[in-house]
């Protein structure tokens, strides 16, 4: 599969895919290395003439090496979440459950780290973005040291994923 390069002044595409992979109760989750910084899920931008479901194929082969064996479309929806591309101030997402397989390895350009987190380490990561949202957090200090990325934070407490 190849994988796309694009300028970080591409314009916005507002149409974005996420893709939920679990192992064992464990969610896979990436820290990005670029804005929007946080923890999250692989996503990315759906390309002009792509549909959802190939875009999320495809983004979970750039960000973290594995092939999708089975995905299942669960929610979707438009949140106001900002990315680094122009006009993208919002995004209609698509969210799937994937089953995968192959080798874990993170995208260097994209990501600092990928791994499977439990359910106690996700949620400290939401009272983190809790206490970004509320200003007890710098900018400075999240872009080291974050929680969960912004939009991903109302995905799950919308998915409400270990209730």
């Amino acid at each position: 599969m190849n994988i796309r390069n694009f300028s970080e002044m591409d314009i916005c595409s507002n149409k974005c895919v996420g893709m939920l992979v679990w192992k064992d109760k464990h969610l896979l989750l990436i820290e990005r290395k670029k804005f929007p910084f946080g923890f999250a899920p692989p996503a990315g931008h759906v390309d002009d003439g792509e549909d959802f479901k190939k875009a999320a194929i495809r983004e979970l082969w750039e960000e973290v090496g594995l092939k999708a064996k089975s995905i299942r479309l669960i929610i979707e929806g438009r949140k106001e979440n900002k990315c680094r591309r122009e006009n993208g101030n919002w995004h209609y997402w698509k969210i799937y459950k994937v089953v995968a397989d192959g080798v874990l390895k993170g995208n260097e350009e994209e990501t600092k780290k990928s791994g499977f987190l439990n359910k106690e380490e996700v949620e400290k990561l939401m009272q983190k973005t809790e206490k970004y949202f509320n200003g007890e957090i710098s900018e400075e200090e999240w872009e080291k040291l974050p929680g969960l990325e912004t939009a991903w934070y109302e995905w799950f407490k919308e998915l409400r994923l270990w209730q």
